[in-house]
């Protein structure tokens, strides 16, 4: 058997079945936007969906929204909608630039990068 993960299986589940059709979060998430798990994220964790309990354990570390997405094997806006769901319950905190139209920060779209790199 390979342990090579782009041959690991994918979610058995559909990716829009995951957030109920959902496409879109409450919340304008950016990509490179940084989410933690929270303490009530740690503690409830047992409680959560299976996709959620996978985020609440991802984000013990510090995670980009594309690097969720990419370790769920999900696409970003199911991502997205999951992540927004959790900080809506407070399971976990979501860190992202104010301001949109700025340019991104360069050493957070480099941390970024390097994360996706190690997947």
């Amino acid at each position: 058997m390979s342990s090579d993960p782009a041959n690991a299986p994918g979610p058995v589940v559909r990716p829009y079945a995951m957030t109920g059709g959902r496409t879109r979060s409450r919340y304008e998430l950016a990509i490179e936007a940084l989410v933690v798990t929270t303490s009530l994220g740690e503690e409830r964790a047992i409680q959560l969906a299976l996709e959620q309990q996978t985020i609440a354990a991802m984000c013990r570390q510090v995670r980009s929204i594309a690097e969720i997405a990419a370790g769920l094997r999900v696409p970003l806006g199911v991502a997205r909608v999951l992540v927004g769901d959790m900080a809506d319950e407070g399971y976990v905190r979501v860190h992202q630039q104010p301001d949109r139209d700025e340019a991104p920060d360069l050493a957070l779209l480099e941390r970024v990068l390097s994360g996706l790199r190690k997947l």
